[in-house]
């Protein structure tokens, strides 16, 4: 397993790596190859932890936030290993599937009167729309862009407030 810590405006001792390492081997039992990024900050008296892991082509992203960055970083794994178990057998398959590169989130591109806080490259591979809503629920995400499969389009899809989901398709005019 591979571990990389960032920290904001907070140290991180030996034993809180330690610690995360230990908890991290929960994951041993979902996947053979693991790499993980914990990034630990800290904001008045609260500490919030964000757990990324990439396995098998999918990532999984779960964040915590508590007094105690201990407890927040079980938190975050206890979240992380709920996901994974509430979409196993749908995982499963797309494990066995060989599953797809590790892509970011959607570029946020630049407006005159909006500051451009954050890009992201997206890798696109063609996928199924089931791939990408599992990959949206993997990363806790409103919204997911991928390559369709089947037209060789670029789409988004979405999580609508009424829980279901949704698709935006390009259409030339």
């Amino acid at each position: 397993m591979n571990t990389a810590y960032i920290a904001r405006k907070v140290t991180l001792s030996d034993s809180f790596k330690e610690r995360a390492e230990m908890k991290l081997r929960k994951l041993d039992k979902f996947f053979d190859d693991v790499k993980t990024q914990i990034t630990v900050s800290a904001q008045k008296d609260v500490a919030t932890v964000e757990l990324t892991v990439w396995a098998n082509g999918m990532i999984f992203r779960a964040e915590a936030q508590n007094a105690d960055k201990l407890d927040a970083l079980d938190e975050a794994i206890e979240n992380l290993i709920r996901r994974i178990r509430k979409n196993k057998t749908r995982l499963q398959k797309k494990v066995k599937a060989s599953g797809f590169e590790i892509p970011g989130e959607a570029p946020v591109e630049e407006e005159v009167d909006y500051d451009v806080i954050r890009t992201k490259e997206v890798s696109l591979r063609p996928m199924t729309l089931e791939e990408a809503i599992l990959q949206m629920n993997m990363l806790g995400h409103t919204f997911f862009v991928f390559l369709n499969g089947e037209t060789g389009a670029v789409n988004v899809v979405y999580r609508r407030n009424n829980g279901g989901c949704g698709v935006i398709v390009p259409v030339k005019e």
